[in-house]
């Protein structure tokens, strides 16, 4: 594309930094700005900030940012700070018509194929073999780790976590560097030392390696001001902690070019090398990254590169953006707008307005219910289905799933209420589309604090007693028949009188998980009094505020309440069977020993799984106990 149509915001945010540009043509970056993300409330309030110092008149119409953190789905949280937000509800609160979450070190690797000749700085020698696998790692707060393989006429950026491969010392200081470690940390990864966490551990480690250790009243001298002091030959140690530095990771760079085969060569960014500039090239760097034994000839064919160019993340997460808004217009919402403006000079007057409300309020007609688009086309409600047909739609449902993927490049999930008019391929879909919905709901709301005290009560458990009602007594037997395979003796119960039996020979030390949807009947609240009268433990996996929750020790929280007098509970015992998974897997993770056998569990929990379970006597271990590795190995 020569031009855009509207400029785009480009964003790059760290713990410390939220770095804003407007690009107004491929590659072409103005109007940057640096702001603390500390003097801003959240994700929010920072674009806000930036978005405020632009021409009122300007319209922003698709933006991407560069996250210093996993990007998995519609909820962000930021590992290195507080901010938390959903990518699609910021969209529509800052009005964009596409918002881009990426990882940062994702962003980065992308850039490498389109950076300017000045951009990065060889260092050493090699050759890099045309369209081969490029390896990518970088320095800041954390070691990023990344890679770019060849596909077709592009790239694909190859996700990766490689920073927290462990640590191997090759000398005798880096010995001493991983002693001190251990005494911090049971595992040393190199993002432990290659940081710049690590550069001021690494200082500690080696004044006590001299014989001078450093008062622990005296501060350890922040990362910028060690490499300060080793770039000006003021400070013995600190030279000594950033040849280390260098000579690690050059190490850590032959570690991931012999692992990718990458002869397209690697390339060190993040925020720590690239200011030590002529230093970096004289150090012990590619000296380290060459001597790797009998691969010392491949690794020393593979060039290295010092990444140079200040707008490497822009361009990188501008390349990304670029590429999903093409995959947007080729996807079937985009050719239904299309479709609906061909498709005007042959609908009827009262379909015609339907088309024109859609086409001037796309994503508003996205949330709004068949009553308020036929009010707002002033037409009738069959009239709109009628519309969705002439289009080739089963409905209005398939008609916004269809537009959604279009507009935002992923199907919107959200709860939709079934009605008679609906086709079966509707039903198919809103069943899925609701069921999916409280699942991810219920994942934005897990407290791991509570869920780490459920897991610690039933490891230690003599006796676990599950108790519910009604149909919930599938999700029950659920759990029984996972926890006897892990030879915890439990029950399932479901009728009240033998509930208050169960949990009236609990002694301490033992755990009542009581399940129940809204947490309010008083036969379920007579069994966690009773289990507490006998010192037992009481978890609920209920609705957060209910008198149930009150009453127990831990709460996972499901709040999604069916009406169970007038429909038959669907999602929320679905909810209830995946805290047991979660429970099972914890459990799982506690019990399991060293090189334990693996034993093969039954499918992921379903209504009826119990009908098809199918377990032999062989695959158990010696101590009875799954294996974590066997357990979630059914869930892909």
């Amino acid at each position: 594309m020569a031009t855009f149509d509207s400029p785009r915001l480009i964003a790059d945010i760290g713990g410390t930094f939220a770095r804003f540009a407007l690009e107004t043509a491929p590659g072409e970056f103005t109007r940057p700005a640096s702001l603390r993300c500390a003097e801003h409330a959240d994700f929010h309030a920072a674009v806000r900030a930036y978005l405020d110092t632009l021409p009122p008149d300007l319209h922003v119409g698709h933006a991407a940012v560069a996250l210093a953190n996993p990007v998995e789905g519609d909820q962000v949280r930021m590992t290195n700070y507080h901010w938390e937000f959903s990518i699609e509800a910021m969209r529509q609160r800052l009005g964009f018509d596409t918002l881009l979450v990426v990882n940062d070190f994702t962003a980065l690797a992308m850039s490498l194929p389109r950076l300017p000749a000045g951009g990065v700085r060889q260092v050493g020698g090699g050759q890099a073999r045309p369209r081969s696998v490029i390896g990518l790692l970088g320095s800041g707060s954390g070691l990023g780790v990344s890679a770019l393989i060849p596909a077709g006429d592009g790239w694909v950026s190859l996700g990766s976590e490689g920073g927290h491969t462990s640590f191997s010392p090759r000398d005798e200081r880096e010995i001493a560097v991983l002693r001190h470690a251990w005494r911090q940390f049971e595992h040393v990864s190199f993002e432990r030392l290659l940081s710049g966490p690590g550069l001021e551990l690494m200082y500690r480690a080696l004044a006590e390696h001299a014989g001078a250790p450093i008062d622990p009243a005296t501060a350890t001298p922040a990362a910028p001001e060690i490499t300060r002091r080793a770039l000006d030959g003021g400070d013995p140690l600190a030279e000594q902690t950033l040849d280390v530095f260098c000579s690690m990771l050059g190490t850590t760079a032959a570690n991931l070019a012999v692992t990718l085969g990458a002869t397209g060569g690697i390339y060190i960014g993040g925020s720590i090398v690239p200011r030590l500039a002529e230093y970096f090239d004289r150090s012990s760097f590619r000296q380290r990254f060459e001597d790797k034994g009998r691969f010392s000839r491949y690794v020393a064919a593979i060039p290295t590169y010092v990444i140079t160019a200040a707008e490497a993340t822009f361009i990188g997460v501008s390349a990304i953006l670029e590429s999903q808004l093409k995959v947007m217009q080729m996807a079937p919402g985009a050719t239904i707008l299309a479709q609906i403006r061909r498709a005007c000079s042959e609908l009827s007057p009262a379909e015609l307005r339907v088309a024109e409300h859609v086409l001037a309020q796309p994503r508003t007609v996205l949330n709004q219910p068949i009553a308020d688009i036929a009010k707002a086309a002033q037409v009738s409600q069959p009239t709109v289905i009628r519309f969705c047909r002439s289009l080739g739609c089963e409905g209005l449902s398939d008609f916004k799933l269809r537009l959604a993927s279009g507009l935002t490049g992923t199907l919107p999930i959200t709860h939709v209420q079934v009605t008679n008019d609906d086709s079966t391929v509707e039903l198919g879909a809103k069943v899925l589309g609701n069921t999916a919905s409280a699942i991810l709901q219920v994942r934005s709301q897990l407290n791991r604090e509570m869920i780490d005290r459920t897991i610690d009560l039933l490891v230690a458990a003599n006796r676990v007693e599950f108790c519910t009602v009604g149909q919930y007594g599938a999700v029950a037997h659920d759990a029984q028949f996972k926890f006897l395979r892990f030879g915890i003796p439990a029950g399932a119960y479901t009728d009240p009188r033998m509930q208050l039996l169960a949990v009236g020979v609990l002694k301490r030390g033992d755990v009542a998980v009581i399940i129940s949807a809204n947490g309010r009947l008083p036969e379920l609240l007579e069994v966690a009094d009773r289990a507490h009268e006998r010192g037992a433990a009481v978890v609920a996996i209920t609705a957060s505020q209910s008198p149930l929750a009150r009453k127990a020790d831990t709460v996972l929280a499901v709040d999604h309440v069916e009406d169970s007098a007038t429909q038959v509970p669907m999602v929320s015992r679905i909810l209830q069977l995946l805290v047991i998974d979660i429970l099972t897997v914890g459990v799982a993770m506690r019990r399991a020993p060293d090189g334990a056998a693996p034993i093969e569990l039954p499918p992921a929990a379903t209504g009826h799984a119990a009908s098809s379970r199918s377990l032999s006597a062989e695959s158990a271990s010696a101590s009875g106990t799954p294996t974590l590795s066997h357990m979630t190995m059914h869930s892909r």
